[in-house]
Formats: C-alpha cells, structure tokens, sequence
C-alpha cells in the first residue's frame, strides 16, 4: 500500500476511535436518515411521485431482491393542492383519485383543463399504464398480486390488488376533506379496486364522492355485468354516486362518431362531475358555497344525478337552467330529488336577474321540501354565456324501482316543461364534432341561434357539447 494511502487509513482509524467523532459520526447518519423522511409542507410544485407497493405485513428476501420497495410515503400537499376557503383557519383538501385505466384517463383531461386547488393521483395494476398519467402522483397497487402487469379485465384481481395495497391507499387518503374516486366500470381494476379506495377513503373521514361510467353495449354483455356488480359494491362504499351510462350519449354524439371520440366524450362527463362539485368549493363567487354546505347535500345522498347547461342570448340564464335539468344524462326529474347543488357561472355580465331567472326554474321544477344550495360565480372567461351545473341527490329507491323513468323519446323531466321548447331545442342540436357541416356551424346548441365565431378543434368540440349536455 503507498505510503500516503496508509497514512489516511490511520489518520480515519483514529477518527473513529475517538468518542467524541464517534458520537458526531452517529448523530450525522441519524440526521440523515431523519432527513429522508421528512416531508416538507410545500415540496416543489413539479414533483412527481410514483409510489410503488412497498409496506407488506411480511416479507422475504427474495420479494427485496425482485424489486419491491422497504419505504413509503406520500408527497405533501403543495400550495397549488389546497383551497383556503374565507374566513376558515384550515385548508379544504380535494384530491380526485382515477383508478384503473378508465378513471386514469379521466384524471388526464382533467389535468389538461388545468383544474387548480385539486391533488390529482392515479391508481392502477398496471405499471406501464402509470408511466403515461399526466397526474404528478401515482400509486402502483397489487405489486405482489399483479407484479405490476395488471389485472387481465378480473375485478377479483383489482379487488386483491387494493387490498393488498390497503396502506398505501391509507396514507393517500388521509388528510383530505373531499375524495373524489373516479373510474369506468366493466373492466379489472377499475371494477374490483375502485369500491375498496372509497371504503378506505371514507374511513379516513373523508367525503367520499364516486364519479363513474358504465360501459357502452358494444363492450360486451361480460363487461356490463361487471360493472352493474362493482356499481352495487361502490354505492355501499360512497356518499354519494354518479354513473353516466356511456350509452346515453348515444343521445349526443351522432351515428358516425369514431369510438376514440366516444371514450374522449365519457372521460370529459367524468371531468364534469368532478368540475361541478369542486369549483363551488374552490373559487369564491358572488354567492359562495362552502364544503360545509356541500356536505349536508351530499354527505350519505346515495345516487346522484348531474346535468350540465349553457345558454347564449338574452335568455341565456334561464336557458341554461332549462337545459341542465333536461340533460339526457338524468334519468329522472329533479323533482323526485331531495337534495339539490347547483352553480351558476358567468362572465363579468353576469347579472342578479339573470342568476335569478336561473335559480326561478330550478325552484318550479324541484321538491318544496327539497334542500337546495346554489351558488353563483364569475368567470372572466365565459363571454356572452352563461353554465349551470345541477347535482341531484336523495333519490331513494326510486332509482332502483325504476320510477318516473323517460323514455326513449326524451327525457321525463320535459313532462314539466314547455314540450315545444325542447322540440325546437333538440331539432336544433346537431352534431357536436361537426361531421354534419352547416348546422353545426350556424346554430348554438342550447339556443338554437348563431354563435358569434365558429370554434374548432378539441377545444371547441367539447364546448359545444357542454352545450348540448
């Protein structure tokens, strides 16, 4: 050994002979090792975190050797994840959780739309499917189960995998005020994991919303029947339930829509019920709303109904209004409802008459004994227009006994109204990705009349579908 090499390997030998370097040695590695799992209360707003399975009640040598994680945690929460609502000491705490590939591409238009105040994660059996989410933290479920490849269309896997995962999706959860839990039904993780996330969340304390689909006939007898199962486990899970059923859209996108269109149109809904709820919440309005109040409507509501509506004109308010509680996506009127949230948006024109005009026809159509909250904000980016956005909870058995159902032709809640007005409104409506050329062009698809500009592109598809929604 040279010289100046031994000379270093004494002079370290002594070092740690000596008590007092031995002593700071260790204090160092303590601090150290303390440091790796502190969480700071504002990380980085860019970081990712991809949580792999990694807390197990046992395990062995060769499960560490495979590539399973020794540690967890969950990244904090950063400014931009929570809402300080006025006049509240405690921040209000959103997180919507995609589960499976379904509610994964869900929570990925959702941070396309730039929803802010909302911590978005995605959660699957799949962990390639993980690589491509657009949600800054992702938790990859079942490692033991799946090891990673997912769950082969078996809910029984995805519900194996969640179980497994119980820890994890403990610690994601906790902490949060309002647990959105979104999916699409019919397939394995989706259907298997998604009703043990919920149960989880809302042990945790947490309010518990489910925004689901339910697949389109084309997908098979199999996949339904998987979903209506996981939709039942689900509704003992949650607070409250919304299921759009792919096939009524049907109702709203023509014959020759290509199927990606369809599945971009199913994931936009879910992105609406998500949108509806958390926006009363998270941005302050001329009339506010708080989480408090969310709450009482929502808090153990069982199944919900939502509809959206926009209205251009100078009738633009009450149109939306109208438009909102006749959307295809109701199954029943709003007066069979007991509870109902509804948010009226609009640009710095927006006026009180208007907001009125709005809340007058959802008051003529609702139960007297109904409770009702809505609220009302300004959007600088809403020009000439007005959007509503109508929840409705405390259906009862009525959604399981089937009654007041609408038929084919239209739904029941027109029984209502002005029959003539929905026919004008739906002649009116034409294909909102604009295959069908001129009327799509000409006419605004709640109104009837001429939009100002011609829209385009996916910006421009969706907007006129919320239009027709």
């Amino acid at each position: 050994m040279p010289q100046q090499q031994k000379s270093l390997a004494k002079s370290m030998k002594s070092m740690f002979t000596t008590p007092i370097a031995a002593s700071a040695l260790v204090l160092c590695l303590c601090v150290q090792q303390s440091l790796s799992f502190t969480l700071h209360p504002f990380a980085a707003p860019n970081t990712r975190s991809v949580l792999a399975l990694s807390s197990y009640e046992s395990g062995s040598a060769d499960e560490t050797s495979s590539g399973f994680e020794s540690s967890f945690s969950v990244p904090p929460l950063t400014e931009s994840d929570i809402i300080m609502p006025e006049g509240s000491a405690n921040p209000c705490v959103i997180k919507v959780l995609g589960v499976g590939g379904g509610g994964g591409n869900a929570v990925n238009r959702m941070v396309e739309t730039n929803i802010q105040g909302v911590q978005f994660w995605g959660i699957n059996t799949d962990a390639q499917a993980l690589t491509k989410s657009m949600a800054k933290n992702t938790l990859n479920i079942g490692r033991k189960v799946t090891r990673g490849l997912g769950a082969g269309g078996n809910p029984a896997v995805g519900k194996g995998a969640a179980q497994e995962s119980r820890a994890e999706i403990e610690a994601v959860c906790n902490g949060s005020d309002l647990v959105f839990v979104t999916a699409g039904m019919g397939g394995g993780t989706g259907s298997g994991a998604a009703p043990i996330v919920a149960e989880i969340a809302k042990d945790c304390g947490c309010l518990t919303v489910g925004v689901v689909t339910k697949p389109f006939g084309f997908e098979g007898r199999k996949r339904m029947q998987q979903a209506n199962k996981a939709i039942e486990e689900l509704q003992a899970a949650v607070d409250t339930l919304i299921v759009v059923s792919n096939d009524k859209l049907l109702q709203i996108v023509p014959e020759n829509t290509p199927v990606t269109d369809a599945f971009l149109v199913a994931d936009d809904i879910l992105r609406q019920g998500v949108v509806g709820i958390s926006e009363i919440i998270i941005k302050p309005g001329l009339i506010n709303v708080d989480f408090a109040d969310v709450r009482t409507i929502m808090g153990n509501a069982g199944t919900a109904l939502m509809g959206v509506g926009t209205g251009e004109g100078k009738s633009r308010a009450q149109d939306a209004a109208v438009a909102a509680i006749s959307s295809p996506l109701l199954d029943f009127p709003i007066k069979r409802a007991k509870g109902i949230v509804f948010n009226v948006v609009g640009g710095y024109d927006l006026t009180l008459a208007e907001i009125n005009a709005a809340a007058e026809v959802v008051y003529e159509n609702a139960d007297p004994d109904a409770n009702i909250i809505f609220g009302a904000l300004v959007d600088p980016k809403m020009e000439n227009e007005v959007s509503i956005t109508v929840l409705a909870t405390g259906f009862g058995d009525a959604l399981k006994a089937g009654v007041d159902k609408g038929s084919s032709k239209g739904n029941s809640v027109g029984d209502a109204l002005d029959a003539d007005f929905y026919k004008t409104r739906r002649q009116n409506t034409q294909s909102p990705l604009g295959a069908d050329a001129s009327a799509d062009e000409t006419l605004d698809y709640v109104t009837g009349k001429k939009p100002k500009e011609k829209e385009s592109g996916v910006s421009g598809f969706f907007r006129k579908l919320r239009r027709r929604l």
